[in-house]
């Protein structure tokens, strides 16, 4: 397998765009990129495309990929459609990083991409139950909608339950939670590409409404629309161009959920460990994370099972400040899912976006200094007992 390196990102500001096609999202990303990496559209080879909920609310079901990239003058090449829930972006840099480091291609184009807000705010609720088993949580659904709960997505049901499992098990507090969304929030204030960009102290996050206890509102992600992508290249391409800003890929991994014991390895623990091997690295030397961060609870647990803290200690681990700007491992720099916004097909690959800019120095107020190695985590659906698929990435300059 051949060396593989980031040569040029790209997102939209993420939010909610009522009036903005996914054709336009997707230009503004796939020009962005290629204008960061100074190649032109002709010398892409290959290109995977990540969306999940445009299709349903549109028609296009299929070709999607081919669809939005045509009027960009991209055309001819092979284009795979993928789709992974949350991890469609992730899912499409990893098919991206394969088909460069195989030596298939020299260059080759990710995006991840989505249109999924709606005013109709049940359709767009209901509409999350297929990143789940259909048929168990069409049940669940009914019996919420029943009951005159407020509408929101299966999902904070999910990482709800999970998080009071995680608070019986070991003491974590709903304070503790808040005190990763109010820290989340304040890295969003800097990131001019954020969904929301408000200070919420951890008093304002608790009042907030509840969605379903432990979780708040200022604790779970926003429903928006958006568009990112990367530009991937081989060693040998990269030396043939001036005044590249590469980022490396030491490790792409993907994988899915498996039927285990409540108490075995989590999938993101498995995965992390494989990625951790084939960077030759551990969490130690992980200098800035981006992880999925659906609510609260999704990064307290990620922050333990990639090895940053030990298992319970996320909440305690969050207090000390270890996971904001200035700490031990500044996490989620970007706002996070909660702030800076999860268009679900597009979140992999503004995650990508955001540790290819700290690496090289370029984040501006939010910059870790002295940033050399990222991580990335991104889940996506979720079969009992986690998620359903996960890709994660470390990165290097």
């Amino acid at each position: 397998m051949r060396d593989v390196y980031i040569i040029g990102v790209g997102m939209t500001a993420f939010g909610k765009f009522l009036d903005t096609g996914m054709k336009q999202l997707a230009a503004e990303a796939v020009g962005a990129a290629l204008e960061d990496a100074g190649i032109p559209r002709e010398e892409l080879a290959f290109a995977a495309v990540g969306n999940s909920g445009w299709g349903a609310y549109s028609g296009q079901t299929t070709i999607r990929g081919q669809v939005v990239l045509r009027p960009l003058g991209i055309g001819a090449i092979p284009i795979i459609n993928v789709e992974n829930a949350c991890a469609c972006a992730s899912t499409a840099l990893h098919n991206a990083w394969l088909y460069v480091a195989s030596g298939q291609c020299e260059a080759a184009l990710a995006l991840g991409m989505e249109k999924i807000y709606h005013p109709e705010k049940e359709k767009v609720m209901q509409s999350f139950i297929g990143g789940t088993d259909v048929e168990e949580s069409l049940k669940l659904i009914a019996e919420a909608l029943q009951s005159g709960q407020n509408p929101h997505t299966i999902f904070m049901d999910i990482y709800a339950r999970e998080a009071r499992r995680h608070m019986e098990r070991y003491g974590t507090t709903q304070r503790q939670l808040a005190v990763i969304a109010s820290k989340n929030h304040h890295h969003s204030t800097m990131n001019p590409k954020a969904q929301y960009r408000v200070e919420y102290s951890v008093e304002e996050v608790l009042a907030d409404k509840e969605v379903t206890f432990p979780l708040t509102r200022a604790m779970c992600s926003p429903i928006g629309d958006g568009a990112a992508a990367a530009v991937v290249c081989s060693g040998d391409y990269l030396d043939r161009l001036s005044g590249a800003r590469p980022v490396k890929i030491l490790a792409s991994i993907l994988g899915s959920g498996m039927d285990r014991d409540p108490d075995g390895p989590h999938i993101c623990r498995r995965l992390s460990e494989k990625a951790y091997e084939m960077a030759g690295l551990g969490p130690e030397d992980i200098d800035v994370a981006e992880v999925h961060d659906a609510t609260s609870y999704a990064e307290l647990s990620a922050c333990e099972n990639l090895g940053f803290c030990a298992p319970g200690e996320g909440g305690p681990f969050a207090e000390t400040g270890a996971t904001a700007l200035g700490g031990k491992t500044p996490i989620n720099t970007s706002g996070g899912l909660e702030s800076k916004g999860h268009p679900v097909g597009a979140t992999g690959l503004a995650q990508v976006a955001e540790i290819v800019w700290q690496l090289r120095g370029e984040a501006g107020d939010r910059q870790v200094e002295g940033a050399r190695i990222g991580l990335t985590q991104n889940g996506g659906g979720a079969i009992e007992p986690e998620e359903a698929a996960m890709g994660i990435h470390i990165l290097a300059v």
